[in-house]
């Protein structure tokens, strides 16, 4: 019997054969042998497609083409797009890690990729502790990928303010996307929950669809309440920031919900079950409005067309029985508000004003988290505004809230442009001094949705100087900082050494430095520099804190610390460092560009 050539191969054995091949050998392998290129295998593809990769951009319609007669869609092509993106991010990582220069673009590029950018960030993102740059490549992949969020978030908000259809649901998932990481609870995520919740309450209510809308409603928020979804378990937590966020009460064990999201997961969840069901904006509470359809009351009875049938109110942050109107009418008298006003305030309201009373919620949670750390912490002289860690990370959700106020917080009825454009400018300096500090690769978004608003305005000049600076910044290479001689003898400490602020206590870790004080005038007269033991003629040391603050501190106040492992600096180092060393004690440099002997 003569030997068997791969032409003698049936096809069924052929696709085993590629089925055991590592991925990215099959392209290579059907270029060389025409067998192997002349077979088609969408099966294959689109097997690859499933298990390599599990997030993609929405223009794909990913979820249609599975369900699609697999030979009508071009599989192969689709994979081989997705193994080019792949390696396009993780170039473009691995370049942002190599230099300083020209971050804020080569972030952009892979943002501009959209989706499919995420499993590839998210391999970087759990790369061993073994490798050689482990802080730095976790650390950049994961501002990319928050960077890439937070446009998914800003884009479908803007749909919101461009007058399209945007569901309550996805408006809110937004402000999950500023804190996410690399957490479940996106889009697909949190609607997949919504969606199951819906499927639930149908298999324990099979006949939930001959209800009366009133009776359905109330089955809908017996089932939200008993199984918790709805509420917080304790009143002492009501502005503990996690309640503010409907992916992180959907998806949480605990799912802990301020009355705003419990009536936005109700909505959602009654919209799926045919119910016409909003927020309506009555102050400090909200309560969802279930409204009857056309030619019915709530309960099943004809209507007169043409005429609207009361709604029902519920709170299903507190109860599961039906709030009745008068109830809340006696509650907006106590409170003052004049009988004329009862109206707006018990019908629905707009998601928009929804969105935007959420991030004001965010924003007193926030102030709640800062108020507990001075408690506990005492105030020592330096900045307490990220001294706690807690979830979802500070920054990040007050970030959200101020693109939420400055989209959202603008317009009231009847308001002119001139008032509204002075409601923006309230929030205009913080997420300003937000962008430069924390978030400077948000240029684009800067540029795309806020620069805009203040066309005509004098901020429109002054915030387009503040973009110009920052791409400026990013473009220009590093001064080079050698440690000369003379240098060494009077900059005692090195980039990457962890000290003790002698004074304040705090940990921090040197970033680079100056052999005297390099800060202006003003500076120097404020922070009392001449005061000092050794005045401003003394090194001075750029520094990273525990606090995520970036501080100017003067040599006298240095006291070397050689920990073991610095825990409270390792999720931060790798926006200057490679990795820990242990055996030294000390962050190895990745800001050699800019200072080569340290």
């Amino acid at each position: 019997m003569g030997s068997l050539s791969i032409d003698d191969l049936p096809n069924e054995i052929i696709q085993q054969i590629l089925f055991h091949l590592p991925i990215s050998s099959v392209p290579l392998l059907q270029r060389v042998s025409k067998r192997f290129n002349d077979l088609t295998q969408p099966l294959l593809w689109r097997y690859h497609c499933r298990t390599q990769f599990r997030f993609w951009s929405p223009d794909h319609m990913i979820k249609e083409k599975y369900t699609n007669d697999v030979a009508k869609v071009g599989w192969k092509n689709i994979f081989t797009d997705r193994l080019s993106v792949d390696k396009t991010v993780s170039h473009t990582v691995d370049s942002i890690l190599s230099s300083q220069l020209g971050r804020i673009e080569k972030f952009h590029r892979i943002v501009e990729l959209g989706y499919d950018a995420k499993d590839t960030l998210l391999r970087h993102i759990s790369v061993g502790d073994d490798a050689e740059d482990v802080l730095a490549r976790r650390y950049y992949s994961n501002a990319i990928l928050d960077c890439l969020h937070r446009t998914m978030a800003i884009t479908e908000w803007a749909k919101l303010t461009e007058k399209h259809h945007v569901p309550l649901e996805r408006a809110l998932i937004a402000f999950d996307m500023f804190v996410l990481h690399d957490r479940d609870g996106d889009f697909d995520d949190v609607l997949a929950c919504l969606d199951g919740v819906a499927e639930q309450i149908i298999s324990y209510h099979p006949d939930i669809h001959e209800q009366t809308s009133r009776q359905k409603a109330i089955t809908i928020v017996v089932y939200l309440r008993n199984n918790n979804l709805t509420g917080i378990n304790s009143e002492d937590h009501y502005h503990d920031l996690q309640n503010n966020f409907i992916g992180i009460a959907l998806l949480d064990k605990e799912h802990p919900s301020l009355p705003l999201i419990s009536v936005a997961i109700f909505c959602a969840v009654a919209t799926r079950l045919g119910l016409r069901a909003y927020p309506c904006g009555f102050p400090m509470h909200v309560h969802a409005i279930v409204k009857a359809s056309n030619g019915r009351t709530l309960d099943g009875r004809h209507f007169i067309d043409g005429l609207e049938a009361e709604p029902m109110y519920l709170d299903p942050f507190r109860s599961d029985q039906e709030v009745l109107v008068q109830t809340l009418q006696t509650q907006l008298t106590a409170m003052g508000a004049a009988p004329r006003s009862h109206a707006t305030y018990l019908s629905s309201t707009s998601t928009g004003a929804i969105v935007h009373r959420s991030g004001r919620n965010i924003m007193t949670s926030v102030q709640s988290a800062h108020r507990i750390a001075i408690e506990r912490h005492g105030h020592d002289g330096h900045d307490l505004s990220t001294v706690t860690s807690t979830f979802p990370e500070l920054d990040s959700a007050f970030y959200g809230a101020l693109w939420a106020s400055l989209l959202f917080g603008a317009a009231e009825p009847g308001e002119s442009a001139l008032a509204a454009n002075a409601r923006r400018r309230q929030f205009l300096p913080y997420i300003v001094e937000h962008f430069e500090t924390h978030f400077p690769a948000d240029v684009s978004l800067i540029e795309q949705f806020v620069i805009p608003l203040f066309l005509n305005y004098g901020e429109y000049t002054q915030l387009q100087d503040t973009v110009r600076v920052i791409r400026a910044g990013d473009s220009i290479p590093k001064q080079v900082k050698r440690r000369t001689r003379e240098v060494s003898q009077r900059v005692l400490y090195k980039v990457g050494q962890v000290f003790q602020h002698k004074r304040y206590n705090y940990q921090a870790v040197i970033t680079g430095w100056d052999v005297e004080c390099g800060a202006g005038e003003h500076w120097m007269a404020q922070m009392r520099v001449d005061q000092l033991i050794r005045g401003r003629h003394q090194s001075f040391y750029h520094v990273l804190v525990e606090d995520k603050s970036v501080r100017y501190v003067a040599e006298e106040n240095v006291e070397i610390v050689t920990p073991e492992v610095p825990r409270t600096l390792m999720a931060l180092a790798g926006r200057h460092f490679k990795r820990w060393d242990k055996p030294t004690r000390c962050f190895v440099s990745n800001i050699k560009d800019e200072y080569p002997d340290d």
